[in-house]
């Protein structure tokens, strides 16, 4: 995965959309990188301000998966975002913020809640701060009751949320969709390993246990009397008998550290697939970004080529402004300025 700078990180949040797959990428390079997380949540609330309404709330659909899914790594994006979110939400809010949004921002709120993002005081603190703070002060006496919908417009007018919150669908009153937006990802955010990291694990496997030759050749060799209590029979003196006990309390010695030595195998066995796994899942989203911006590329390319192939026909056609017809129908260059104040 590619290492943190300012300038990768303005360049991720640039080409961010309000896609799914978008948002879970982002969000999952910025878990990754979350030691520089102070410069993320500054760069995040700096691109917000700046931002359109719909870009701002895309930016909060990435701010809220990053939270939901970063609370088991540390606190350490909880306490930033805490500390800007409160002036997100007003310059989100206010009288020029639309309908739709502030539903989606009072969402957004409700899952922290629900969630155990932040505290409930907070909450209200962003409530509050959004303007729809009012109507919960006095709990529910004040709130307007909601408008009974007929059999007929409910029909038309569904409104779906999973049970657990990752998607918001809103049909328009034409049939529409009016909002389709991600909240959290479908599957848990892992955190990919860097290369080094998964190399170093995998060449440490090579010196694992099951591939200790030398100590499987000895337990190969281990004498019979060891393993086979039927041959206890043989035993004639007392000499014989401690012999044997020697014999056998090496062989244990031998085979519980070995055994010792393949249970850690096999627990590293585990974590290995583990960082192949989150590795190549990282791997493969990225790839999809890549296609992407391949095949945006692509088009791109395409209308421009379009364009230097008709700018080349149309030059075909247009005169050259290098020469000039004479009285004999040949060309002549055209005069210099010296030759246009020359008075004969």
């Amino acid at each position: 995965m590619a290492g943190f700078t300012e300038s990768a990180l303005s360049k991720k949040l640039e080409d961010l959309n309000a896609s799914q797959q978008s948002i879970q990428t982002l969000s999952l390079w910025l878990i990754h990188h979350r030691k520089h997380y102070a410069t993320i949540v500054k760069t995040w609330m700096r691109e917000l301000i700046s931002a359109e309404e719909s870009r701002q709330l895309t930016l909060m659909y990435l701010a809220n998966d990053v939270l939901q899914n970063s609370k088991k790594k540390g606190p350490e994006y909880g306490k930033q975002f805490g500390t800007v979110l409160k002036k997100a939400y007003e310059i989100m809010g206010g009288d020029s913020c639309s309908e739709k949004t502030q539903k989606s921002l009072q969402r957004l709120l409700q899952i922290w809640e629900e969630r155990g993002v932040y505290p409930k005081e907070f909450i209200l603190e962003l409530k509050a701060a959004l303007g729809c703070g009012k109507q919960e002060k006095n709990g529910d006496d004040t709130a307007p009751p909601p408008k009974k919908k007929s059999k007929k417009e409910s029909k038309h007018k569904p409104m779906i949320v999973d049970k657990e919150p990752q998607t918001y669908v809103k049909d328009d009153e034409e049939g529409g969709k009016e909002l389709h937006v991600t909240l959290s990802p479908v599957t848990d955010v892992i955190d990919p390993p860097e290369p080094e990291e998964l190399i170093k694990a995998l060449m440490e496997l090579e010196n694992s246990a099951s591939s200790d030759a030398a100590i499987r050749e000895k337990i190969a060799n281990l004498p019979a009397d060891v393993s086979d209590i039927n041959l206890l029979a043989r035993l004639e003196d007392r000499r014989m008998g401690e012999s044997l006990l020697r014999q056998v309390n090496e062989a244990v010695s031998l085979l519980s550290e070995y055994n010792a030595r393949l249970v850690n195998e096999m627990s590293e066995r585990k974590k290995v697939g583990s960082l192949l796994r989150d590795f190549i899942q990282a791997q493969r989203g990225l790839l999809i970004q890549a296609e992407n911006r391949s095949q945006d590329c692509k088009e791109k390319l395409k209308k421009i080529c379009q364009v230097r192939n008709e700018v080349k026909s149309r030059l075909q056609n247009l005169p050259d402004l290098q020469q000039l017809p004479n009285v004999t129908g040949g060309l002549a260059p055209l005069p210099s300025v010296g030759d246009l104040f020359n008075v004969t």
